[in-house]
């Protein structure tokens, strides 16, 4: 890779800027490395319940045996409609291990939903979980679709023999109402009934599919982004090679194989938490703890200190609102919770208040790095350096090793603007999407030519800072025109977020009913307040004055108690949006 601007400056010493070539290996050998040199090593911790590296590989092998007996060919897609659970790992890595290609289906899908991704995916399998709205969801969005048969797999699998009769008489261990006839299997069944040796099937790592990842893109459209086993091996490597932990004493250290603890905080259907915990620690042969549902405990989100308490995890990849609320619940009583094993945190999907990152910290006594990516990029191509030192708040830092970007014009994306103009983010490195699923006109689109390399068109709009630094300002169809002008919603929201009795906001661009054109938009304000705070509309006005221009400060400013948001913790703005104009 040649020398780029951001490697000039502030560039982490021990770093590379390349890791070419990249292991031509498929994604499945992460797993088999680790059970083949710490197969005693527990992978999953799951309601007092451990499955070793060794148990991981061995159930993933029968899972890939009872695929291809039953007809599933390389290339077919199998779904997993699962939330964090000890299965996922051994179901994912069991489908790639039969040449398939896994759909990762959200656990918050509503029928109609998960129809459209299992029949726009062309599934032929479903693995879900037995659970009063997962299975009941899967039996009626299977109807019309390629998929043939139901894989049920229960709490109970992962549980001891006394908990699972215990939870079962007392109904606290989830069950679905029936299961059809004639179409579904059980995990336990097919764990029992298989060989543990994995069948041959060769693998093209750089042309086959690992994933099949559905992402609304710039249009809302859901689309299959197209993910190789390349890509995401690639993307945990550069990982691998970027982060290092820098304790306030003593020396800076990579993360330590079969040492480190992640929290499974994150849905692993979803790029972040699948690449960067459930993949990234099998990497490592970390141990990780599944969290099936993060929002649940006593104030919501409490089961995920509960975790880092119990287990002392050590590496914790989140959102803010997370961070946010271990922040507000550890607040309320901190002797309850023991959070200084943390040594490690990615942040991402939403900017990060300093303020926020350094209290956690304080109480952590780890460090926060602030990441960018998108599902069409495996997800990770940029981080801020892991230190304090040289990590920049106000920016996702810097682009991994092997992975470019350039800013180009918002209007057609084939020029490249001036150093420091804003424009749109494209990226180009070894992680970056084979293409959007039988969408052959939605993936020209995304895609340019520039110096030979291919580069993807992000849909966000930002610049590089003197040092190299990316910097976010939104997201290109966020963007708000104001008599004329352009106003970016993180821009405001970034500022908003420096008020001291803002918790969450979101700045959506509305239109002015009484001209008519729906081209001319003001700026609008959604805040949640922090815990015993209270404000008046004028206040926030007021307080916006000083710190930026006029056409971008709120000219409405609504109070709520909440903000929608998606399963892993990111604002909808567009959900806030489509609220507001109904109502005009």
């Amino acid at each position: 890779m040649e020398e780029q601007i951001w490697h000039k400056h502030k560039w982490p010493d021990n770093v590379k800027i390349s890791l070419e070539p990249y292991p031509n290996e498929p994604l499945y050998k992460i797993l088999e490395k680790s059970a083949e040199k710490s197969g005693e090593l527990p992978y999953t911790i799951f309601s007092g319940t451990t499955t070793t590296y060794a148990e991981t590989n061995d159930a993933a092998n029968r899972v890939a045996n009872f695929l291809v007996a039953q007809g599933v060919k390389k290339g077919d897609k199998v779904a997993i409609f699962l939330p964090n659970l000890p299965h996922y790992p051994i179901v994912f890595f069991g489908i790639l291990k039969a040449g398939a290609t896994v759909v990762t289906c959200n656990p918050t899908y509503t029928t109609e939903e998960l129809k459209y991704q299992l029949k726009d995916s062309e599934a032929v399998m479903v693995f879900a979980f037995d659970h009063e709205r997962f299975a009941p969801t899967t039996y009626e969005a299977i109807k019309g679709t390629q998929v043939k048969q139901v894989v049920i797999c229960s709490a109970k699998d992962f549980l001891s023999k006394m908990k699972g009769l215990l939870g079962g008489l007392l109904g606290k261990v989830p069950k679905s109402p029936y299961h059809e006839e004639g179409i579904t299997l059980f995990y336990k069944d097919i764990i029992a009934s298989y060989e543990p040796e994995k069948p041959i099937i060769e693998i093209n790592p750089e042309e086959d599919l690992a994933v099949l990842i559905y992402t609304g893109g710039t249009t809302g459209v859901p689309k299959g982004v197209m993910l190789t086993h390349k890509n995401i091996y690639s993307n945990i490597l550069q990982l691998e090679e970027y982060i290092w932990i820098n304790p306030d004493e003593g020396e800076p250290f990579k993360l330590r194989y079969g040492k480190e603890v992640f929290v499974g905080a994150l849905p692993w259907y979803h790029s972040y938490g699948l690449t960067l915990t459930m993949i990234g620690g099998a990497f490592k042969a970390a141990t990780v703890i599944p969290i099936p549902d993060p929002r649940a405990g006593k104030p919501p989100l409490s089961v995920v200190l509960e975790a880092i308490h119990e287990h002392k995890v050590t590496i914790l990849h989140a959102v803010p609102t997370i961070y946010s609320a271990i922040v507000s619940i550890y607040s309320t009583d901190p002797d309850k919770y023991d959070l200084t094993s943390i040594l490690g945190c990615g942040s991402g999907a939403a900017p990060l208040a300093p303020e926020l990152a350094k209290e956690f910290e304080r109480i952590t006594e780890g460090t926060i790095y602030e990441a960018y990516g998108l599902s069409e990029t495996s997800p990770c191509t940029h981080l801020n350096p892991t230190n304090k030192v040289q990590r920049k708040f106000g920016t996702v830092g810097f682009p991994l090793p092997d992975t470019y970007v350039k800013i180009v014009d918002l209007e057609t994306g084939n020029t490249e603007l001036p150093h420091g103009e804003d424009g749109e983010i494209t990226l180009s490195g070894p992680q970056v999407m084979k293409g959007y699923w039988k969408r052959p006109e939605a993936t020209a689109k995304v895609f340019r030519e520039f110096d030979g390399r291919k580069f993807f068109l992000t849909g966000d709009i930002g610049h590089l800072d003197a040092e190299g630094f990316t910097v976010i300002t939104d997201r290109k169809k966020d963007m708000i025109i104001v008599g004329g002008l352009k106003a970016y919603p993180r821009e405001i929201e970034d500022i908003l977020y420096g008020h001291p009795k803002v918790k969450l906001a979101a700045i959506v661009g509305l239109p002015h009913v009484e001209n008519g054109d729906p081209k001319n938009e003001y700026v609008a304000a959604f805040l949640v307040l922090k815990d015993g705070e209270t404000a008046t509309e004028e206040e926030i006005i007021e307080w916006c004055r000083d710190r930026m221009a006029g056409y971008k400060r709120p000219r409405k400013v609504e109070f709520r108690d909440e903000l929608p948001l998606s399963t892993i913790g990111k604002v909808l703005r567009r959900v806030i949006k489509e609220e507001e104009l109904k109502d005009l």
